[in-house]
């Protein structure tokens, strides 16, 4: 385009951020949608994102040599580009809803994350929940876990007392230490020892008698021979 009036600049520029700054943006046809069902569909987007009319031949101006080159395709017939800077679900469930509603509304398709998705795409988002929803249900399924892991965890000594418990009663109860045997007192092993007399030695007392019995032998001896002596007969000279 040679020599673009102003305006047209401006529209051109406008569209550039505008897609710069979005999330995701969404090519719709709205032919058939009257002044009035386009302001009620701003007002439904005006939470997660605008709604916007432009001329195809200013948008192509504008993502020509872009990342957001891929939209050309889609650009034919009334064109309203849907710039999404909150949830994309949300945007895509109230696109959805009001298409439901109002029929003349087509979703051609767009861009989100720098990657095309298809109206088929766009229908998916739309039956998905909420972000919050999602974080809630995915730190919910983080927590389980956790959640039964210290209940193991508190669980362990308790069924260790229990499975103590009943092994002890299984086996009669807990015995009472046997006391040791306490050792004998002196006294007794005294008493029980046998008492050693001193006496004199044995072989003193054998002496003595034996040299008593040579006395009396010795004695008995020489009254022998006396009464042999007076017993023989004189001779006769």
């Amino acid at each position: 385009m040679e020599n673009p009036r102003p305006a047209k600049v401006a529209v051109v520029e406008e569209v550039r951020q505008r897609l710069a700054s979005a999330n995701a943006s969404v090519v719709t046809e709205y032919r058939g949608l009257t002044v009035a069902q386009l302001a009620e569909l701003r007002k439904n987007l005006a939470a997660v994102g605008d709604y916007k009319i432009y001329k195809n031949t200013l948008v192509r101006l504008a993502i020509a040599g872009s990342e957001h080159e891929e939209l050309t395709e889609l650009l034919s017939g009334p064109t309203a580009i849907a710039f999404v800077n909150g949830e994309i679900s949300a945007a895509a469930k109230t696109l959805r809803d009001f298409a439901r509603t109002y029929p003349a509304l087509i979703v051609k398709g767009g861009l989100f994350g720098g990657s095309p998705i298809s109206n088929q795409d766009f229908t998916r988002l739309a039956d998905l929940p909420p972000r919050g929803l999602l974080m809630a249900r995915f730190a919910g399924a983080l927590a389980a876990p956790l959640q039964q892991l210290a209940g193991l965890l508190q669980a362990l000594p308790r069924n260790l007392a229990y499975g103590l418990s009943a092994l002890i009663e299984e086996r009669g109860g807990v015995q009472a230490p046997v006391e040791a045997a306490a050792p004998p007192e002196p006294e007794a092993a005294e008493a029980e020892s046998p008492e050693v007399e001193s006496s004199e030695p044995p072989e003193v007392e054998s002496a003595e008698s034996a040299a008593e019995g040579g006395t009396d032998a010795e004695g008995a001896a020489a009254d022998g021979s006396v009464d042999e002596s007076a017993g023989e007969p004189e001779t006769e000279a």
